[in-house]
């Protein structure tokens, strides 16, 4: 006690001076907490409205809408996306110019504006890159050698590789090798059955008669047609000899889905018809694999193999965009653009996001393909590019001369 007094009074007039003491910094800091939300809340209403402005200035209130040209619909109808610009009257006015608070709110708006503005670049950008890519499917699908497939009817085996988001008017054909999986993560969170792709555990995804996309062959004919006019078409390619690299290392090579049907029944087939010498032992060689997918026997052991050949199969089969409009077609070697672009144009950009890709990951890898292909005769080869042809002409991959030289 006797240290309280020296340092001014008596126990309860220290006990005072610290209660105000309290109660001051109680108060300065309610006051601090309350302005600091409030001026929180006016950049959450700014940044929450997400309406794309467009160089306009805010506090003139101007409204500016721009207009972008998609390629045609499955009607062969232009539709024309209004991107529209405006500012949403709000109960508060803006802070007095000149003070700190105008200046944070400026910055802010400055950012907002420049990154809308190159929201809006990028958009168009891949509008004419889409657009380019279904000018080009149409070209070479009115090639002699294809002419016949634009007047076949769909059949089943492309009917079953087709998923059905009915929630939200979205179909998908299943093109493996592509990132499929994801996919398949973001309709069945499109469909709301999860919140985010994370959430799904990967044997779900594959569960395809229990996780709420069906395929397309399950709906009747009247609905089948329906959908394919009016619902949003997309699949996703890449280039068909890094995508039979792809498929080889995935079934016969690493197969982390443990999928024991690849190795014992499907590699000895085809080890039996294509490999030099007498011995069957050991793996299935991609010199194999390879000289199996360009033979003029293939068609027949394909039919023994069963449907476990769609990892391999041609893009012209699997998914027939000679008969189907599909409304885009998205590249595995430049995902990172064409997921957010094609969740925009089917409607979903604010439900789902496409999982994260690695940077470089989805990439053409020349130097990959080359080693492959390094121990496969160049007849081969060209054999094989024959059986693919199709999808480099159809999806405007380049012919890999560097393979054939």
């Amino acid at each position: 006690m006797k240290g309280l007094h020296q340092v001014g009074g008596s126990p309860s007039t220290f006990t005072r001076c610290s209660l105000k003491m309290h109660v001051w910094v109680t108060r300065m800091l309610c006051c601090l907490f309350i302005w600091g939300l409030a001026f929180s809340l006016l950049i959450y209403n700014l940044l929450s409205s997400n309406q794309d402005v467009i160089k306009e200035s805010l506090a003139e209130g101007n409204v500016q809408n721009t207009t972008r040209t998609i390629f045609p619909s499955s009607k062969g109808v232009d539709q024309q996306v209004h991107c529209h610009a405006r500012f949403i009257n709000r109960s508060w006015t803006f802070p007095q110019e000149g003070t700190k608070q105008s200046f944070v709110l400026k910055q802010v708006l400055e950012k907002v504006h420049k990154q809308q503005e190159n929201d809006l670049l990028e958009l168009q950008h891949m509008d004419e890159v889409h657009r380019e890519r279904m000018s080009l499917l149409e070209r070479v699908c009115g090639h002699p050698a294809l002419q016949n497939l634009n007047h076949m009817p769909v059949g089943t085996f492309t009917l079953n590789r087709i998923f059905v988001c009915k929630r939200r008017r979205v179909l998908f054909c299943q093109t493996p090798k592509v990132g499929n999986t994801q996919w398949k993560k973001v309709l069945l969170v499109a469909n709301g059955l999860y919140n985010n792709t994370a959430d799904i555990p990967e044997e779900i995804v594959h569960q395809h008669e229990k996780n709420g996309l069906p395929r397309l062959s399950n709906f009747s004919a009247g609905e089948i047609s329906h959908m394919l006019a009016s619902y949003f078409k997309f699949f996703i390619v890449r280039d068909p000899f890094d995508r039979i690299i792809s498929a080889f290392k995935d079934k016969f090579v690493e197969n982390p889905r443990h999928e024991v049907w690849y190795q014992q029944r499907i590699a000895p087939v085809i080890i039996q018809k294509f490999r030099r010498g007498k011995s069957s032992l050991g793996p299935l060689r991609f010199e194999e694999f390879v000289r199996y997918l360009g033979s003029e026997k293939r068609s027949a052991l394909d039919s023994m193999l069963g449907e476990h050949i769609i990892h391999w199969e041609s893009y012209l089969r699997l998914c027939a965009p000679c008969s189907i409009r599909y409304d885009s077609i998205g590249h595995h070697e430049t995902l990172r653009d064409d997921a957010p672009y094609i969740l925009h144009m089917a409607g979903l950009s604010g439900l789902v996001r496409y999982p994260d890709i690695p940077r470089g990951i989805t990439e053409y890898n020349r130097s990959k393909i080359a080693h492959y292909f390094a121990t496969v005769d160049k007849k081969h080869i060209l054999k094989l590019y024959l059986k693919y042809w199709e999808d480099f002409a159809l999806f405007g991959y380049k012919q890999p001369e560097f393979l054939l030289r």
